[in-house]
């Protein structure tokens, strides 16, 4: 008969064995992916790529130098959006929140981050587009700033969370504002969390398509100010990926290099900040 102790060994083995072999699937598959992309898009990216704009239908060459810039300007637009509003909101759950309340908005938030990416940019377009009976930058930057908020507002609440209550009493012993507490003391030690959520958040939307469908829709050339209707690097990769032309199959691969680089490269500087230590000690 089989003891206990042989039992517990067996499964012991079996599970280290199946969590093993997931964890290498896992990594394989995320790997595999990753070389897949780089192999094509690293040998397609050349200077005019960077430089240039795209070309006519039936020529080869030209680039995405108009995409590049409007997904900076639409991703300006959103953190300017969502990263405020985020971070506000964040602070008064944490600080200032009642249970009832703060339950309703949390439960609301979590909502809100599973609402599928398109339903937001469908959102967008009846509230902007179809008003100003136009496309434009600046519904492309509102789509992704909202599609922000929720993450920016869960980030910004664990992080204040993790401040000792210590640090709060200590400081309105010495007399000063519940405010003054916060503004000083609370967020300051929490900055590095806040600001490796605020990127992290930022990477997550700057590769999302759907939205940019419906607001920014997409352009061939340069796209002055914020009402008009703007190249995004996203949108660029989809357009071209789905053409017949074998050149725009290859400039699609370079695009989605680019993007994989910005995104990884705000990753790691994000996890960089945040091994740092979770608290920035105050000058």
């Amino acid at each position: 008969m089989i003891t206990y102790e042989a039992r517990k060994k067996v499964t012991n083995v079996v599970m280290f064995t199946f969590t093993g072999i997931a964890t290498i699937l896992t990594s394989g598959i995320l790997f595999f992916i990753l070389g897949y992309l780089v192999w094509h898009g690293i040998g397609a990216l050349s200077w005019d790529f960077f430089t240039k704009l795209p070309v006519p239908v039936g020529e080869v060459g030209g680039g995405m130098a108009n995409a590049i810039v409007g997904s900076g300007k639409v991703l300006l637009l959103a953190s300017l959006i969502g990263i405020p509003i985020g971070f506000l909101g964040g602070v008064y759950l944490s600080e200032f929140g009642g249970a009832t309340f703060s339950f309703i908005v949390r439960y609301t938030t979590d909502l809100l981050n599973g609402v599928p990416s398109i339903v937001i940019g469908i959102v967008a377009y009846g509230l902007i587009v179809q008003r100003q009976h136009h496309f434009s930058t600046m519904a492309g930057g509102v789509a992704l700033g909202i599609m922000m908020i929720p993450i920016a507002v869960r980030s910004t609440e664990e992080f204040l969370h993790a401040i000792p209550q210590s640090l709060r009493e200590g400081g309105m012993a010495l007399g000063a504002a519940k405010w003054q507490v916060i503004l000083n003391v609370v967020i300051p030690a929490a900055a590095r969390g806040i600001v490796t959520g605020m990127m992290l958040d930022l990477a997550r939307v700057a590769g999302e398509t759907a939205p940019l469908l419906f607001t920014a829709l997409n352009n061939q050339f340069w796209s002055a100010g914020w009402t008009r209707p703007t190249a995004t690097l996203p949108v660029m990769i989809f357009t071209y990926a789905i053409a017949p032309y074998e050149d725009w199959h290859r400039q699609a691969w370079a695009a989605g290099f680019v993007l994989l680089t910005l995104v990884l490269g705000v990753n790691l500087i994000a996890r960089f900040i945040l091994s740092r230590g979770q608290y920035m000690p105050r000058d």
